[in-house]
């Protein structure tokens, strides 16, 4: 060990006083037909002895351009490269410092002589239009690394630790392979298992719909797409991996993928199991399966896509995963996805929180625990069938159907005490739920493209039938003391139906006012939605020992219809450099209740609004860009925030609806500017946002001397949020070995929310500042080691009570190490420290450590793995929340120490003639 040692220190300082030469090259490019400048041409400079590219850069929109870096090889060869011109190379010789002005270089077109034999190079990096493009072979990895080791090597891309990838600084929500979805478009399905060896070409691109890009719309300039193209002699075989593991606790794990490439014809299985809190898959694994939507990530690993619930939800979890996709070419211009998944859970959990309410007159405090037990089926089916007519004309076919099932109980026990900890009321409930739902959902999107000055007419249709049926048990019991003692105990059970029949269409017609460049949109779009509720619960009754007598309090039955008409237009100037866009439409939304059982409390509310849509991008040059947003929207209240009925379910909190309520209306602005040099290494991304309301719907609440709650809604005005933050991030090469990343970063929030209690308007503005700072060491890919500080200060200031202001500070640290020393033989640690010192009532500070170590065998392709979860038994997820009127602190079940052994099997036979290819596995 001592031997290994020292060859170690050895070769670290031979690598540190290696020579090196450093050198700068300038010069401006030219087209020598047209006499002007190029921008965007690439400039690239190669070790001559085996092309490993040392730096690189682009030409501005002038033609200048400046390379500066250094080199461990004394002669390098230069390349400058541009779409349809001959390549210019000259070979450089370095001295200890050198600089070489190169002056004007004039560009040929490229000449299909068959006696003229042209010198070229593949540029590494190479700008077509709105689209980037990275080859390759110009980036060096070890032999046996998959896509994700690839991106991570690309100026601008970043993936953090859960596999979420960003694009200078913007989210890529989708990832092609030869231009087509794999396994739902699915980033991380597609990074941890492709392998780096078979993809010839990277390319990054603004995300767009089918729809989008075929008629050649704006795509949506936060996200980002990439693309990977498949060597052809790489896209036909068997890929996959199976793993599997036990530990202590009785604590389990085993997940296994498997995927088929025939050219255009692509078929994927995957299946997971455990008892970990772990989905089997990541997030990003399963989330582009279904598009985006409404999703949520807990804090121990589980998430929730759409309402699929995957790892199942808080506590200890036991899931279970299995999905396919298939995907094919019919014919020409027929494309054909096809998607399965389902996903089980059972969940068990337990948790408690603290509540101190603060009243215009007074103070009291709630205690609450609950526990409960879930079990969760889902199964979900999605297709896309794209069927292009001729290049003019696109249908898109897209239906969907989800089918889940849900049974669970819970029970909770919650009181409530005065300022001097005098007990006022207790309410303890126990609640038993049975559900099933269906849903089917399709769209139609055809695209029409006119003439070739940018002119087409499209027509989307989304129609969608929802079905819901839920049997449930409820008992309960509310006791109040004090001068007025009272107690009340039910024991009901409830049958509930809740369907929904929705309608969306829209049609566009676009205009060409300059050909290509100014354009007119003419759009009209209507909605419906229409929801059937039936709840019948009926008391038990001591004489039958049944369910016979019907609580008309506690039951409903009503339809309630939103439908929406909305004509706009929309100006749009594209240029090269820059984009506006300008549009304005009227929104004329009608809100119908039919109450059949409260025929009083049927309603017909009309409302007419204006929303607006603007926004301004340009881009500065290949490096720099900056966008702008603003949009002014309308939210209509909620059928339980406007129908006006009492809604005592929880005796101690009872709702009322207020027909009165207005729609909210959000004025909101974005802009952000970003600036990143690949040849440096360096990057910058700042953002604002924020929002004013008018008409923001808050609650009204009436708070006996027993701490009853009764509420119902307002409209208010004066509310607001602000979001803000930047980063900044530099790579350091150190030597030829040794790379040294650092990122400093901090996000700011301010805003202000209201409630009315006991008729007292207060206000309170929360405002939070949260830096940080991360260093990546990475020394010839044996060692990693990744450190990140974040600190967080937060402060909530009220209007009235002013003597409750309240500060919060809390502190993580994230230590994160992977050696792969001796060769075989990778370990991993992931260590994290948390310290909240305004938490009341639980854990103030903790250390959560993760290790795994893992071995590779059966020639690289199998791995043999321990790892050790929470090793020193401080797990947990203590919280605070502040909001207007009360500070909550919290806690909940959470997943305890263990051990477990594990092997893993990756397999590869991408490549010719099926030949078998050994990749190394990635645990």
């Amino acid at each position: 060990m001592k031997k290994l040692l020292l060859l170690f220190t050895l070769l670290l300082a031979t690598n540190m006083l290696a020579q090196s030469y450093q050198f700068k090259i300038s010069g401006k490019i030219n087209s020598k037909k047209e006499k002007t400048p190029i921008e965007a041409a690439t400039i690239h400079i190669e070790k001559v002895k085996d092309s490993t590219v040392v730096s690189y850069t682009i030409s501005d929109d002038n033609g200048n351009f400046s390379l500066e870096g250094k080199s461990y090889n004394k002669n390098l060869k230069l390349f400058i490269s541009y779409i349809g011109m001959n390549t210019f190379t000259k070979v450089i010789s370095l001295d200890k410092k050198s600089t070489f002005e190169l002056g004007n270089i004039n560009l040929e077109e490229e000449s299909n002589l068959l006696n003229e034999i042209v010198v070229t190079s593949r540029a590494p990096i190479t700008i077509k239009t709105d689209t980037l493009e990275f080859n390759v072979k110009s980036f060096k990895t070890k032999k046996d690394a998959n896509v994700e080791d690839l991106l991570k090597k690309l100026p601008g891309v970043e993936i953090d630790e859960n596999g979420k990838i960003t694009v200078n600084g913007k989210d890529v929500n989708k990832i092609l392979v030869n231009g087509k979805p794999f396994f739902g478009n699915d980033p991380s399905i597609t990074t941890k298992n492709l392998t780096k060896d078979i993809i010839e070409k990277v390319q990054i691109t603004d995300t767009k719909s089918k729809s989008e890009a075929f008629s050649g719309e704006k795509g949506d300039a936060n996200n980002k797409t990439i693309n990977l193209t498949i060597k052809k002699e790489n896209n036909k075989g068997w890929f996959g991996r199976v793993s599997g593991g036990a530990g202590t606790d009785k604590r389990y794990e085993g997940a296994t993928m498997v995927n088929r490439f025939d050219n255009d014809q692509r078929f994927s299985v995957l299946a997971s199991t455990n008892n970990i809190n772990s989905p089997g898959f990541s997030f990003g694994e399963i989330q582009k399966m279904f598009g985006g939507g409404n999703n949520w990530i807990g804090g121990n690993g589980s998430f929730s896509i759409n309402g699929r619930r995957f790892g199942g939800g808080s506590g200890i979890v036991k899931s279970k995963t299995a999905g396919a996709t298939y995907a094919d070419q019919y014919g020409k211009g027929v494309d054909v996805n096809a998607n399965y998944f389902y996903s089980g859970s059972s969940s068990n959990d337990a948790s408690k929180s603290n509540k101190e309410y603060t009243l215009p007159d007074r103070k009291y405090f709630t205690n609450a625990t609950s526990t409960s037990n879930d079990e969760n089926h889902n199964h979900s089916v999605s297709t896309e069938f794209d069927i292009e007519i001729d290049s003019t004309f696109l249908i898109n076919i897209s239906p969907s159907f989800v089918f889940n099932k849900r049974e669970g109980n819970n029970r909770r026990e919650e009181e409530s005490l005065s300022e001097s900890n005098v007990l006022t009321n207790n309410y303890t409930s126990n609640s038993f739920a049975k559900s099933s739902a269906n849903n089917f959902k399709n769209t139609i999107d055809i695209t029409k493209k006119l003439g070739s000055k940018g002119a087409f007419i499209k027509a989307s249709i989304t129609n969608q039938i929802d079905e819901s049926n839920t049997d449930e048990i409820n008992k309960s019991t509310i006791e109040v003391f004090g001068s007025n003692p009272s107690s009340e105990t039910r024991d009901q059970e409830s049958t509930i139906s809740d369907n929904l029949v929705g309608l969306n269409t829209m049609v566009t017609y676009r205009f060409p006012l300059v050909a290509k460049k100014f354009f007119l949109d003419a759009k009209y779009s209507y909605q419906s939605d229409e929801r059937e509720n039936k709840q019948d619960t009926y008391d038990f009754n001591n004489s039958s020992q049944q369910y016979t007598d019907f609580n008309e309090s506690l039951s409903s039955d009503f339809t309630y219809n939103d439908i929406a008409k909305t004509p706009s237009l929309e100006l749009i100037y594209k240029t090269k450099k820059w984009r506006f866009n300008f549009e304005t439409g009227f929104v004329n939304r009608t809100l119908e209740n039919n109450d059949k059982l409260r025929p009083e409390l049927s309603l017909n509310k009309k409302f007419n609004n204006i929303a607006l849509d603007a926004g301004f991008r340009y881009r500065f040059d290949s490096k720099a860009s900056i966008y702008l947003d603003y949009r002014l929207t309308n939210r209509v209240p909620g059928i339980n925030q406007i129908q006006p009925f009492e809604n005592v379910s929880n005796p101690s909190n009872i709702i009322t609806g207020n027909p009165e309520l207005k729609p909210t209306q959000n004025h909101r602005a974005y802009i952000n500017f970003n600036k990143f040099n690949w040849q440096a290494g360096t990057g910058i991304y700042l953002y604002v946002s924020g929002s004013m309301f008018k008409n923001q719907i808050i609650s009204n609440t009436s708070i006996s001397d027993e701490f009853i709650r009764n509420s119902t809604y307002e409209n208010t005005d004066g509310g607001y949020d602000l979001w803000g933050g930047g980063s900044y991030s530099k790579k350091v090469k150190l030597d030829s070995i040794t790379t040294l990343k650092l990122r400093a970063g901090s996000n700011i929030s301010v805003f202000k929310n209201f409630n009315i209690v006991n008729n007292i308007k207060e206000g309170a503005q929360t405002s939070a500042l949260r830096p940080n700072l991360g260093v990546t060491l990475d020394w010839n890919k044996l060692i990693s080691i990744e450190t990140r500080y974040d600190v967080s200060f937060s402060k909530t200031k009220y209007d009235i009570n002013t003597n409750q202001n309240q500060n919060f500070t809390s502190h993580s640290l994230t230590i994160r190490t992977k050696t792969n020393f001796p060769k075989k033989l990778e370990w991993r640690n992931d260590v994290k420290y948390t310290y909240n010192p305004n938490v009341v009532g639980f854990n103030k500070s903790a250390w959560f450590w993760n290790a795994t170590l893992a071995y590779s065998v059966l020639k690289d392709q199998g791995t043999i793995s321990l790892k050790g979860y929470d090793l020193l038994s401080q797990n947990t997820n203590a919280q605070r929340r502040a909001t207007s009127n009360y500070i909550e602190d919290s806690e909940s079940t959470v997943l305890e120490r263990y051990f477990m052994l594990g092997f893993s099997w990756k397999f590869n036979s991408l490549g010719k003639k099926g030949k078998i290819r050994d990749y190394n596995m990635r645990f």
